[in-house]
């Protein structure tokens, strides 16, 4: 609290009367000492006001110019924005071949909606959007204008022709949204791998997209992961051998006159699949909605690689023989006993020709003996069998990363009996699908260890459970050679690949019981190089039939070998296999370097 000072004080007052001098200079000296004091006070409030103001313009200055400072050393980049307009995560990951190559990626386009309210003349923009849209209907959408709605959608996704020709309409309640759509750049190429994609939940400017099937569904998870959106995701894929397999598939398909077609090529040593087809196919950009009645497997949707489960026939003795290697019941020289017919509980046993009475194991393999083959079964037991071909993953789903390998489940007898281990040896009574098949002459052939198909790129090559010795899985690769050079597959080979394989002829069943006599699935399962095996490639033909020489013909000799031998020949190359050529003179091997 201030002490105040009276301004005439009473002792100095009665003091100055004494002395006879004028008490009202007292007064005026007073005030003025206590102006002064007010005076002063006044400045000092003043003087600190303004350091202190000084002290914040410093302070702010010097923040500014520390900012500054930091701006002008970082790096320059586009600002983003920290808050999404929208909830809905739109972005996606793209999907890329082994080498890097685009199969699936996002293309910003628009969305088109409408307020019905601002339509200036709704039948006008009716007849523009019918006129523009060939699947919209002109007098529909105007019923739609008219039923009292504010808002509608027209469509997902316009293209940027598209978003013109409406804008050219000049209609102001016709509006757009921004948004993401799925692109795949090659069609139809790969499909029944990539999947496709669809909207899933949808605002005014944006709309998820999420994965309906393949590649697409199976990773979705990763795929719309925000913090993957700079990770392509790569497979095993090679775009260029896809290719060329998709056209000679299709060609040999046409050519053979066959209901429908796949073909799995695999590295036998990596698992990894380099293409897989399936025949027909679809385009994911439009893809077709599924079949609601009727066959799944007439829809262009369903994979015959992966979901289609076959007898591939004669495709499974090599698998006998080799277990009959595998545990020391034969050797490649042993004679079998090819006398036929061969009778067991009613049913009839019987090969395409008469193959003498009795063919090494070699040629039983390189004659396609139902014979010969199932004894070779007898020999090995039916539980010993069913064993053997699980260890080639023949029992189960295959591991692919593909929603669709679920549906691919093999079927086979509940009850294994005599007669079943029989059949099996020779490929009736167990389906399995084409990647079955391509899996396990991957795992028998590359030395003997089992492998599981990948779609995803590996560098490094699976070092699974042993199935057989690397001895047998020489013989066998020997006996598939065989059978090309001197065999049911002479129109395999392609010169300088040395391919190895085994043809399958398996009568179609009918629903109504037994099979077809005139319906065969035709399959050739292939190596290459036989002598240094690096690929196996299967290729199935549904239904096949060709006149040649006369007559029609629908075995696996005459139809799947020789499209299989062109995708060789087209694929090989591209894989950067070089040809390797015997001198006639010499008997050495030259490689295409030496030529």
């Amino acid at each position: 609290m201030t002490r105040r000072i009276a301004l005439r004080p009473l002792a100095r007052i009665l003091e100055a009367r004494q002395k006879g001098e004028n008490p009202d200079v007292i007064e005026q000296e007073n005030l003025r000492l206590r102006h002064e004091q007010e005076r002063d006070k006044m400045r000092n409030r003043a003087e600190s006001r303004l350091l202190m103001l000084a002290i914040c313009f410093f302070a702010a200055f010097l923040t500014v110019g520390l900012k500054m400072s930091t701006l002008a050393a970082s790096e320059p980049e586009e600002p983003t924005s920290a808050i999404s307009a929208s909830p809905i995560v739109s972005t996606r990951s793209d999907i890329v071949d082994r080498e890097g190559r685009v199969l699936a990626t996002n293309m910003v386009t628009n969305a088109l909606y409408v307020h019905p309210h601002e339509l200036i003349d709704p039948a006008a923009a009716a007849a523009g959007l019918a006129a523009i849209f060939d699947d919209l209907d002109e007098e529909t959408l105007l019923r739609r204008f008219s039923s009292g709605s504010r808002f509608m959608w027209i469509r997902g996704s316009i293209s940027p022709e598209q978003t013109q020709e409406v804008h050219d309409l000049g209609e102001p309640g016709l509006l757009f949204g921004p948004r993401e759509m799925r692109l795949y750049p090659n069609g139809a190429l790969a499909s029944h791998i990539l999947g496709g994609a669809r909207y899933g939940e949808q605002a005014v400017n944006a709309a998820e997209i999420l994965g309906v099937a393949g590649v697409e569904a199976q990773f979705d998870a990763a795929l719309r992961d925000p913090d993957n959106t700079d990770a392509a995701l790569e497979l095993s894929l090679d775009l260029t051998v896809q290719a060329a397999t998709e056209e000679v598939l299709a060609g040999g398909m046409a050519l053979m006159n066959a209901r429908g077609a796949a073909s799995v090529l695999m590295n036998l040593h990596t698992g990894e699949i380099i293409s897989m087809a399936s025949l027909p196919d679809f385009d994911p950009n439009a893809r077709p909605r599924p079949l609601v009645e009727g066959d799944q497997a007439d829809s262009p949707l369903f994979n015959r690689a992966v979901q289609g489960v076959y007898e591939l026939g004669s495709t499974f003795k090599i698998f006998t023989a080799a277990q009959a290697l595998e545990e020391g019941l034969v050797n490649p020289s042993t004679m079998i006993d090819t006398r036929g017919p061969l009778r067991m509980a009613g049913f009839s046993i019987s090969d395409f020709h008469d193959y003498g009475a009795s063919n090494s194991v070699t040629d039983v393999i390189v004659h396609s003996s139902n014979i010969g083959t199932a004894r070779m079964a007898q020999m090995i037991g039916g539980e010993r069998q069913r064993e053997f071909l699980r260890s080639l993953g023949l029992m189960d789903p295959t591991g692919i990363e593909l929603i669709e390998r679920d549906a691919g489940r093999p079927l086979y007898p509940s009850r294994w009996g005599d007669l079943s281990t029989m059949t099996i040896s020779y490929g009736h009574g167990l389906s399995v699908s084409p990647l079955h098949l391509a899996t396990a002459y991957s795992s028998l052939l590359n030395g003997g260890t089992q492998v599981v198909p990948t779609i995803l790129r590996r560098d490094e090559p699976q070092l699974g459970p042993r199935v057989v010795t690397e001895e047998v899985s020489a013989q066998a690769r020997a006996m598939l050679r065989a059978v090309v050079t001197d065999g049911t597959a002479s129109y395999a080979e392609v010169e300088g690949y040395a391919v190895g394989g085994k043809t399958g002829s398996a009568d179609i069943p009918n629903p109504q019981g037994g099979y077809y006599e005139d319906r065969v699935m035709a399959t050739f399962a292939s190596v290459f190089p036989a002598h240094d095996p690096q690929y196996v490639l299967v290729v199935t033909l549904d239904e096949p039939s060709i006149v040649m020489l006369g007559e029609t013909r629908r075995t696996a000799g005459w139809t799947a070998v020789p499209v299989a031998a062109e995708i060789i020949r087209r694929a090989a190359p591209l894989l950067g296999l070089r040809p390797e050529y015997v001198d006639p003179e010499s008997g050495y091997e030259l490689s295409s370097a030496s030529q």
